[in-house]
């Protein structure tokens, strides 16, 4: 899996915003193939307009994400994410701000507001699954 870094200098290369979405759309091809018995709605994330599903699992101290979404741009979003937060522990996923870090990417100019709604509560879901799994300890 491509590092949240990599995927920021190789998006901040792309002149063209159809080069980026393309490049999305190929980060999202990337994801690993998502289990059917987690497509379900325990999985889904609510206030996306396309399907979008996050499986989090917690090992040892770290969350581990899978996700998947039946649309393109957005499924390149869910990629994103999972290389943003996937494989920290809760409180360092708590503690990213995602305005922040997704700031180089200049999204909130270029996606739908359904889009940008959808990644907003793609994350979240991600920050509600840290706070849980930090809650346990």
């Amino acid at each position: 899996m491509t590092t949240f870094e990599q995927i920021r200098d190789d998006f901040e290369f792309l002149d063209e915003w159809d080069d980026r979405y393309k490049y999305l759309i190929d980060l999202g091809r990337s994801l690993a193939p998502y289990p059917e018995e987690f497509r379900d709605e325990d999985h889904k994330v609510r206030g996306c307009a396309s399907q979008v599903w996050l499986h989090a699992v917690c090992e040892g101290d770290v969350i581990t994400l899978q996700g998947d979404s039946d649309a393109h741009i957005v499924k390149g979003l869910v990629a994103l994410m999972i290389a943003l937060y996937s494989g920290k522990p809760p409180q360092a996923i708590s503690d990213i701000d995602p305005q922040a870090a997704l700031a180089p990417f200049d999204l909130n100019d270029h996606l739908t507001p359904q889009r940008s709604n959808g990644l907003h509560s793609m994350v979240n879901r991600i920050r509600t699954i840290a706070a849980e799994n930090i809650a346990k300890d």
